[in-house]
């Protein structure tokens, strides 16, 4: 007998599956939002220590900021798109790597300048975060999930804000000065990187998903006319995108609320400072908004999915939280009246929570509406929008809180996402179907 036939070729060992899956790659593009705003947090967390250092002015930080957005609003389209063209696995970890080096580079900075330079960098490299994430989201959750998974990955953000400060602070003053704290911070995504090459592939050839998470993962993309074929069918350019008035919708459901949370993230310490708290006695009340925020994301995700459950149309389920998001950031404005720190961080969580909803639901739009190829790209329009006004703002912001205070600009971050909302709701409208093929009826 031959040794072939005695001895049958061992069958592959087959790899066992793990249940839920798709939650943990929700979990890992959570933690991408985690890391990735403890890089740019940083710099907000050692603000005061730096303009004391430097003798900066409000202006003077406005620029460094402006630098990073610029970088983010080029980013955004341009890194966007190139996440449907090279995928969310190589693209996260390709962006990850990036700004974890440039954070780590940082102390290399010697003053004004330097600062502007690296932070331009990091904004470039971390303007794929979004994009690439909303893609994964399409790509491996059914409609009525999708508010949830958003959610999830977009509480990173306030998380990360509401950790940095506490970190940073202590690793400036434990590890001799602000260089270290950059060094430190810029390290987490390397771990974060091992994490995702090992649990991340398309749900069409991942080897630990069950055949039963991936067929209801297929079939809602078969319900909503995404089948093998349109894979091969033409990409939809960007002017065909642009065209329609959804996309417009979306963008400005993005670029007119955005700058508010960035004013809050980016300023919220040298507003307290201002009002005459010291940044180490600050640090409970500061983690109160961005708390906040986190619950918000959970909030307008399920109170969206459960409408949708209950048989809402997709649209309708969004737009009314997008509405009562928009009337809850007007809150602001009787913090400016205020004298105590934690009623501000109070009527700030507020709007914080108010703002994580609306931005969950302008976040989760673009994979409403468009098919998994495109959804990078219109995200993308939609952060660059959102970066590029954010420019303005915070421009407005180093100007007026130098020359007057920083009473017109709460004023102002809460009347602009009202308008944005009543915008979205004349826009978004795609309740008949009709339209372009790569435009989904919700």
């Amino acid at each position: 007998m031959s040794p072939t036939a005695s001895h049958p070729a061992p069958a592959k060992p087959v790899r066992r599956t793990i249940a839920g899956l798709r939650w943990w790659i929700g979990g890992m593009l959570f933690a991408s939002t985690v890391v990735n705003y403890i890089d740019r947090q940083t710099l907000a967390a050692l603000a005061p220590f730096l303009k004391e250092q430097y003798a900066w002015t409000n202006q003077d930080y406005a620029t460094i900021v402006i630098g990073f957005r610029i970088a983010y609003a080029i980013g955004m389209t341009a890194l966007g798109r190139l996440m449907d063209r090279i995928g969310t696995r190589l693209g996260l970890t390709v962006t990850v790597a990036a700004y974890s080096i440039i954070a780590m580079l940082t102390p290399l900075a010697t003053g004004l300048r330097g600062f502007i330079g690296f932070r331009f960098l990091l904004g470039l490299a971390e303007s794929a975060n979004w994009p690439a994430a909303t893609k994964a989201v399409s790509e491996w959750f059914p409609k009525h999930e999708r508010g949830w998974a958003v959610a999830l990955f977009d509480s990173g953000s306030s998380i990360g804000a509401a950790i940095a400060p506490a970190m940073v602070i202590w690793l400036y003053h434990n590890l001799g000065g602000w260089r270290p704290a950059f060094l430190v911070t810029g390290t987490l995504g390397f771990l974060w990187i091992i994490a995702w090459r090992f649990i991340y592939h398309p749900p069409e050839t991942h080897p630990r998903l069950s055949e039963a998470e991936r067929e209801m993962i297929l079939a809602d993309r078969r319900e909503n006319q995404i089948v093998a074929g349109t894979d091969e069918s033409p990409r939809p350019r960007m002017r065909d995108l642009l065209r329609v008035p959804q996309t417009w919708g979306v963008i400005i459901a993005r670029s007119f609320s955005d700058p508010v949370w960035f004013f809050i993230t980016d300023w919220f310490m040298v507003y307290l400072v201002a009002k005459g708290f010291r940044p180490e006695n600050t640090l409970i009340a500061f983690w109160i908004p961005f708390l906040a925020a986190d619950l918000g994301n959970f909030a307008g995700g399920g109170i969206s999915s459960w409408l949708i459950r209950r048989g809402w149309p997709i649209g309708r389920a969004r737009k009314v939280v997008v509405a009562f998001g928009a009337i809850g950031i007007t809150l602001l404005i009787p913090a400016t009246a205020l004298t105590s720190l934690f009623a501000i961080a109070g009527l700030f969580a507020v709007a914080t929570f108010a703002y994580a909803a609306y931005s969950t639901m302008a976040i989760v739009l673009p994979s409403d509406l468009y098919e998994t190829r495109s959804v990078a790209t219109v995200s993308g329009f939609c952060g660059t929008a959102s970066a590029t006004l954010t420019i303005c703002s915070t421009f407005l912001i180093g100007w007026i809180s130098d020359r007057y205070s920083f009473e017109p600009i709460l004023i102002g971050a809460s009347i602009i996402p009202l308008v944005g909302a009543i915008l979205v709701l004349l826009l978004v409208r795609n309740t008949r179907g009709t339209g372009p093929a790569f435009l989904r009826k919700i």
